[in-house]
């Protein structure tokens, strides 16, 4: 069977690492062949990139130059990592992909989003995610769960963060086959057994359509 991708998205605050964390060691002790990216980063370069990105005093990146960065370190990532581990039959589980482009400079920060999209399908290599887990809570609650705000992204105003989980839940209007929005609860392993119920589904018929195309 192919390998399977998944990826994880959310305003601030919404606990995708930590719940990347959960999903990836339940799949681990069940033997199964897993692995855990981040985006921006993952690669050599895409770290590096990752560190300008993030740093609050890099402040005159305009946003289609934004955007163009984390399309920069997208590449790199499904090149080296998601395409060679996918081959090899592994599960992917990736704390964002492109949807966070579309919600973060598209629907933020105003990128037209025909163009993230023309861009994004020579970027994505054909790439997109089997299941996009969107974790949603609202964007006062986020920020406060986020603690001191210390990144270029994070120090932006609450106006920006609205718009940014407004993008997420039209996104998921858009393609409700693959992004499935979770409501984030009060206890992180509340929330993590709802994800372990979707990600458990989606391999079983990933796996019924795989074992019927070798008929």
């Amino acid at each position: 069977m192919r390998g399977v991708f998944f990826s994880f998205e959310g305003p601030e605050g919404s606990g995708k690492s930590t719940q990347i964390r959960l999903l990836y060691n339940y799949l681990k002790k069940r033997g199964l062949k897993v692995l855990k990216i981040r985006e921006p980063g993952g690669t050599r370069i895409g770290e590096k990139i990752r560190k300008i990105l993030l740093n609050p005093s890099f402040k005159e990146i305009s946003p289609l130059s934004e955007m163009l960065l984390y399309m920069v370190c997208r590449n790199q990532l499904v090149e080296e990592v998601i395409i060679p581990y996918l081959k090899k039959g592994y599960i992917i589980l990736c704390d964002r992909f492109l949807d966070s482009t579309f919600a973060y400079q598209g629907f933020g920060l105003g990128v037209d989003l025909k163009l993230i999209k023309k861009i994004a399908d020579s970027v994505c290599k054909g790439i997109t995610p089997d299941l996009t887990v969107v974790l949603d809570l609202p964007v006062e609650e986020g920020l406060k769960r986020a603690g001191k705000k210390f990144d270029r992204i994070e120090i932006r105003d609450l106006k920006f963060h609205q718009r940014v989980r407004e993008g997420y839940l039209k996104l998921a209007k858009l393609y409700p086959k693959r992004i499935k929005v979770i409501a984030v609860q009060n206890e992180p392993l509340s929330t993590q057994k709802i994800i372990q119920e979707i990600i458990f589904k989606k391999l079983c018929h990933l796996r019924k359509l795989s074992e019927t195309k070798n008929l």
